[in-house]
């Protein structure tokens, strides 16, 4: 039996840039930063005073009823309305699907943060008695992925991949693989993160993650460039549609890519620090580029990890040259974390989503911030300003603490 063809039919994103996906790709090829000074609450204590936020958000436009939304922590109302959105442009019609074959697969890299934070606030000023039922439900990694399923009645493969900021590419390629295993025919993947919290900043900060470039924020997420001083706290959601190519066919889905490849490995190495050269993470692309059967000089864009790290960028750089060798100078890589800041475990999807984008409208989304670019990162990085060139096939990596590596490769469909 020939390997069944998994494609995208649909794609939904909540950001620091938009609250869909349209506005988010729009404020991205703008070259507009999603960073701003905190100020849902006191961070005028703390190392860094910034972040990627999203702004305007309305969860009750997502739930039944004002009480669902409140019962749920912000990583999986974010999660919600971004899987709404792809639902509806994919077309999926639950009355018209077998439910029984479309699954969910979302994951976080925290999960329910917001929620754990002010219960355990709770507990300390007023006793036991007072904590909600609700704490463990709006805490745990999956109950977005649970939530989506019971909203729409998908009871089809469920679960939630938990690798850090590796979530979302992990939970699309397991998602690319339980389709192409016959397991299901429709899988809505990705991840979700609200980690901007006060206990989420300052464990961060006290890892020195953080950029603490409070004096310009906007400024701050500058991947590759010399200056850099650490990622930037993010958060948000990015959900793509999984689809076999024939179920989308017969029911008429509009094909936004096809999903060739994916590849996983650990580093084994070190909890925070990628190794030397990125070994890990070659060999997660040198994977992706086998299963997609996909000569390297085919590649024509990657959408870097590049979290603005002094070491992940440099690592990660160093990883490509060693996969691509001489293509890798002419090809085009941008961080597009620059402007969104660091979604965490929401990143790989908004990111696939990206790629995706990049392949139907032929622009590249830049690399903001990079004024003096660090002479170990000498590839070319799309500095500053969107590019229009054709992009036929874009690859997306994602590496997480703990060592976990993850990339996918999107194509542009061929029927």
């Amino acid at each position: 039996m020939s390997e069944r063809r998994i494609v995208i039919t649909g794609m939904g994103a909540v950001t620091p840039l938009g609250l869909d996906v349209p506005t988010t790709w729009g404020n991205l090829l703008a070259g507009k930063s999603g960073v701003s000074p905190i100020t849902t609450w006191d961070a005028s204590k703390y190392d860094c005073r910034f972040a990627a936020q999203v702004v305007g958000f309305e969860p009750r436009r997502h739930f039944y009823n004002e009480k669902d939304a409140r019962r749920a922590d912000r990583y999986s109302q974010l999660a919600m309305a971004s899987a709404k959105e792809a639902v509806a442009q994919a077309g999926l019609d639950p009355d018209k699907l077998d439910l029984d074959r479309v699954g969910v697969m979302v994951g976080s890299g925290i999960g329910g943060l917001k929620s754990l934070s002010d219960q355990d606030e709770i507990l300390m000023t007023k006793g036991p008695s007072r904590i909600s039922p609700f704490l463990i439900p709006m805490m745990i990694n999956n109950m977005a992925a649970g939530l989506i399923s019971m909203e729409f009645g998908f009871a089809g493969p469920n679960f939630a991949v938990v690798t850090a900021c590796a979530t979302s590419n992990n939970c699309i390629g397991e998602a690319w693989r339980l389709i192409r295993d016959d397991e299901a025919d429709v899988i809505l993947a990705g991840g979700s993160e609200a980690a901007c919290v006060p206990l989420g900043m300052c464990g961060f900060s006290a890892m020195r993650a953080l950029s603490t470039r409070n004096d310009e924020p906007e400024r701050a997420s500058r991947p590759f460039d010399r200056d850099r001083d650490g990622f930037v706290m993010g958060e948000g959601a990015g959900i793509l549609i999984v689809e076999e190519l024939e179920h989308a066919k017969k029911r008429g889905a509009t094909i936004l890519a096809e999903l060739t490849g994916y590849g996983l490995t650990a580093d084994a190495y070190h909890m925070t620090s990628p190794p030397p050269g990125g070994t890990g993470a070659v060999k997660a692309m040198q994977h992706t580029l086998k299963r997609a059967h996909l000569p390297l000089e085919k590649v024509d864009y990657i959408n870097a990890h590049g979290t603005s790290t002094p070491v992940g960028d440099a690592a990660e750089t160093a990883a490509i040259k060693v996969v691509f060798g001489d293509h890798a100078r002419k090809m085009p890589v941008s961080s597009t974390k620059s402007m969104t800041g660091h979604l965490l475990g929401a990143a790989g999807a908004a990111e696939a989503i990206f790629c995706i984008k990049a392949i139907e409208t032929g622009i590249l989304p830049p690399t903001i911030n990079l004024e003096n670019p660090d002479p170990a990162c000498d590839l070319d990085y799309v500095p500053n300003k969107a590019r229009e060139t054709r992009v036929d096939a874009a690859m997306s990596n994602s590496f997480g603490f703990g060592g976990h590596n993850a990339t996918v490769l999107l194509q542009r469909f061929v029927g």
